[in-house]
Formats: C-alpha cells, structure tokens, sequence
C-alpha cells in the first residue's frame, strides 16, 4: 500500500511565471491564470533544473527515471497523462498547478509505491517504477492516480490522516473510471473486496483515535462513500461527494496549505448544501460505528459472485450507484 505521505512547511504562494497583460491583473497564484483579452506578450517560464521537462501542456514538471527502465518514454508519458486526466475527470482541473512528479527506478515489476510532499511552491509527487516494469503494468497503475489525489486536500493534523489516506483510496477508482481507464464494474469490485477491512473491530475507538492501515485506509474510504451517497440521497442526486471536494479544493485548501478538519468539511457542506460531512465525522470520529455494508450493497444493486459484479438496476440507489462512477461529461 502506498500513499503514505510526509509534508514540509512551506510558504503557500510563490510566484512561479509572469504573464503582462493589456488590461488583466495576472496571477502567479496556484491557480492558472485566465486570459480574456489580447493581445497579450508572456515572458518565458522560467528554466527547469537539469533532467526536467513539462509536459501536460505546461502544467506537470517531469522527471524520468535516470536509470534505464524496461518500460519505453512514450509508455511513461502516457501513464502520467492518463493520471492526470482521472483526477481532472474528478476534480474539474488538477488542483494545483504546475505539479511536480519525479519517477525513480526501482528494482523488480511493477510500480513499487510513491509518496508526496511540500517543497517550497511546489506539490512533489515521486513514484517507483520496476526496472522491469512494462505497458500493461503502468495502465494497471493506481498508485500515481493516488497519489495525485493526495495534493487536492489540505494538510491535516495526524489525528485525521484517515481523511487524508481514505478520501485517496475512495476517489482514485472512481476517477479512472471517469475519465474512462477503470470500469463501473472493476470499481465496485474493489469496493466490496476492500471496505470490509475498513470497518471497526472490538476495542475501537473511532477514526481519530484507531489508527490501524485497515481503519486508516479503508475505514477512511468508507467514510467517503458513506458521504457520497447520502449527499446524494438528501439533494435528489444534484451533488456529490465530488462537489464538496471541488469547493474545498478550489477555496485553496489543498496540500499547500494547512486546515483544520473542520474548516475542509464545513466548505464541503456548503458546497452541497446539507451538513452531511460534518454530522459524519460527528458520529465516526471517536467512537466506532458499524455499518452494514450488506444492505448498503443491496440498496446500491451490487452483488458478487465468484468475485464477478453484477448490477441490479431496479435497486433503490441505483441511479446513484451510477451516478457515482458515470464518465465524465
């Protein structure tokens, strides 16, 4: 498992390019600039320290591994595209730009986990690719997704790395799938399999305190999905759990900056309109809460068999289970 993330304090606004333009207030913020009239005359961003190039027109700074790696350049640009545009389908834009991701040979198949950090303006993402690592590995690859997810959320006290790591293993599959890398079905699968480790054993005693990987991990995502659908259930299917994460990420707290927990589940409540996070966290954060995900699944039309998913589209949440995982429009 991957994930595990460690944050420097950094200052949160450096200018990184300078745009001149006739009449616009240019903005050297985390967010892109928008540019509404012409003409306009740029000056050239500034240079990359050696081995680094953009990509992702500009707003990804990339580092390939300096040892040769089995797996061809083209395949490695396409994985870091391909992770970029999930958490764009997700998310509406990257959360903050430019972002940096550093890949680094490791021995063996396979990606071999990542992590990601504050450097001065910067979200630094780096992950391990096997040095025999190949094409099919790379588009079965869930960890650079992940760990991009990661640089969308706020720092948060220890007490609430649950919030951090599970809202990471929540969005990352539903993000491929929006962006049309993962099916409806394989994220599911991975739901029903995976969210049983998440929920609480005898003695627990609640996220904030149980920090078990199960409890971290998966009782966090179980948290997101427990939010998701009755965000849904109380706006009629208007929003989603995307939306209170779109608001908080877009009001700046993302891993540039530190927040209270708080302070990132109330923004998300008002982006939806119904405190649903809050009231959550209310009741999970220092008591252990049992959830029968059973009937969760019969209410969202999933059932396995011999590890295949089948969908029943007469269930009562049906249309939210689809809603969920839909493409991106």
């Amino acid at each position: 498992m991957t994930g595990l993330r460690s944050r420097t304090h950094a200052a949160r606004l450096l200018a990184a390019a300078s745009l001149i333009v006739a009449g616009l207030l240019a903005c050297a913020c985390r967010r892109e600039s928008e540019v509404k009239t012409a003409p306009v005359i740029a000056t050239a961003l500034p240079s990359l320290p050696a081995g680094w190039e953009r990509v992702y027109e500009d707003r990804i700074e990339l580092h390939l591994p300096a040892d040769p790696v089995a797996v061809s350049r083209e395949e490695l640009l396409r994985w870091v595209d391909e992770a970029a545009r999930s958490v764009e389908a997700y998310y509406g834009k990257l959360p903050t730009v430019p972002l940096r991701v550093e890949l680094l040979r490791s021995s063996g198949h396979g990606v071999d986990g990542g992590d990601t950090t504050v450097r001065g303006d910067r979200a630094w993402i780096r992950v391990y690719v096997g040095a025999n690592a190949d094409a099919r590995d790379l588009r079965r690859d869930w960890v650079l997704t992940h760990e991009m997810v990661h640089t969308a959320m706020a720092g948060l006290p220890s007490a609430h790395h649950w919030f951090e790591e599970g809202l990471a293993t929540y969005v990352e599959p539903i993000a491929r799938a929006r962006a049309g890398l993962e099916s409806a079905e394989d994220v599911w699968k991975q739901l029903v399999e995976g969210l049983p480790q998440g929920l609480p054993t005898p003695g627990d005693r609640g996220l904030d305190r149980t920090h078990t990987w199960g409890r971290t991990y998966w009782g966090g995502a179980l948290f997101c999905l427990l939010a998701d659908v009755e965000i849904r259930e109380r706006t009629q299917n208007d929003f989603g759990l995307e939306d209170a994460l779109r608001a908080i990420a877009d009001d700046g707290m993302t891993i540039l900056t530190d927040a209270t927990i708080e302070q990132v589940l109330a923004r998300g409540d008002k982006a939806v309109g119904v405190p649903v996070l809050s009231e959550l966290y209310a009741r999970h954060a220092l008591q252990g809460v049992d959830v029968d995900l059973d009937a969760l699944w019969k209410r969202l039309g999933i059932s396995m068999s011999r590890r295949r998913v089948s969908f029943d589209n007469d269930a009562p949440l049906a249309k939210i289970r689809r809603e969920i995982t839909r493409a991106a429009r």
